[in-house]
């Protein structure tokens, strides 16, 4: 073990120590210390081949429980929120705990990342949001107003401004510097269950177990538009990087229900229901880079135990990948190199790779 991960074990298994705050440490500046510097050259081709001849592995668990929520730090970094209570940071290509944080009270719901502002953001059932920055294991800022569990986050491209739905029928949005809640807006039998905003604009998309699809106006906060009601609960949501189209997951059992959704902005009309799933479809999300330089490809999650790729356009499964053993599937996150990051119930989180439309297990941990 290199002795930088000696110093980082150390710090992460014992007791923390109050000190200064400090400036934020920018994911590239953590990642050139882990790694030692950046070789060039030939360096990086002898490190592409050595990643691509790696073997699906399976580890010891970061965490103790159940991964409920992904999201990617760079294209190596992978940050995971657990039942455990925990938000764990993990390089998936030299193996490599990073950093961890813990301070909630609860299970974690969400995690997220805002690149502008290097912060790591952590929503739980202890109604609390909370804010860490590299290599200070103690919250940053804490947001506080929810009466129950807060169900979903996500910030705005500055990451000057953060959004947060509860099961309290809730949204509120937050002012990420001074942790003051800007706007609330409340919808009764409104349980949240995702929030993301619209690239581009003065939209917001939330999904609940009302089953709608609404549109906010962030200027007020207040719905200019839903999209008509589904079947079944909708479990998330996501917005395609060119901020013109919206996949929803659908609640369902035994097949009824369990589709993925793809949803037209501009038109405000349904495009297409993405069915094959067999279980609830708890994650969907545009492959990086869908509707700007790439086919719109849509990943979903599903409570099956399987990964599926869709074309958006044509509707058609392009791949379907059995993860044998994972349980439940909880959430999904895409890297721009094509791998996907997916949460599970039992083993952890898992890393697909994506070959010219088709989905294969890489790693997990």
């Amino acid at each position: 073990m290199s002795s930088f991960t000696d110093r980082l074990m150390g710090k992460l298994f014992s007791r923390p120590k109050h000190r200064k705050a400090q400036r934020p440490h920018s994911a590239a500046a953590v990642m050139e210390s882990s790694h030692g510097g950046r070789s060039g050259g030939g360096g990086g081709d002898a490190r592409r081949d050595r990643l691509s001849s790696l073997p699906e592995a399976s580890l010891k668990q970061v965490h103790e429980d159940a991964v409920v929520s992904v999201a990617v730090m760079l294209p190596e970094l992978c940050l995971s929120g657990s039942k455990d209570g925990v938000v764990r940071l993990y390089d998936f290509h030299r193996q490599n705990l990073v950093e961890s944080w813990s301070g909630h009270n609860g299970a974690i719901t969400k995690v997220c990342y805002g690149a502008s502002c290097n912060g790591i953001f952590s929503a739980s059932r202890d109604k609390t949001i909370k804010l860490w920055h590299l290599k200070n294991p103690h919250c940053v800022q804490e947001f506080m107003g929810h009466t129950l569990v807060v169900s979903a986050i996500h910030f705005n491209a500055d990451s000057s401004c953060l959004c947060s739905g509860s099961r309290d029928n809730t949204v509120r949005l937050w002012d990420v510097e001074s942790g003051i809640c800007t706007r609330v807006n409340t919808i009764p039998q409104n349980l949240v269950t995702g929030v993301k905003f619209v690239p581009g604009s003065s939209l917001l998309v939330q999904t609940g177990e009302d089953k709608e699809v609404r549109i906010f106006d962030l200027r007020c906060l207040e719905p200019v538009f839903s999209f008509p009601k589904k079947q079944y609960i909708q479990m998330c949501c996501d917005v395609s990087q060119d901020g013109h189209y919206i996949c929803s997951s659908s609640n369902g059992f035994s097949g009824n229900g369990c589709e993925a959704t793809v949803w037209d902005l501009r038109s405000r009309q349904m495009l297409q229901e993405l069915r094959g799933h067999h279980e609830a479809v708890e994650a969907c999300v545009f492959m990086f880079g869908a509707g700007v330089e790439r086919p719109l490809l849509v990943a979903s999650a599903s409570r099956d135990c399987t990964v599926r790729l869709w074309d958006r356009e044509s509707g058609a499964c392009l791949s379907e990948c059995p993860l044998s053993g994972a349980g439940p599937l909880t959430s999904l996150a895409t890297c721009p190199d094509g791998r996907i990051l997916v949460g599970s119930f039992n083993q952890g989180v898992h890393i697909l790779e994506n070959q010219s439309g088709v989905l294969h297990p890489w790693f997990h941990f």
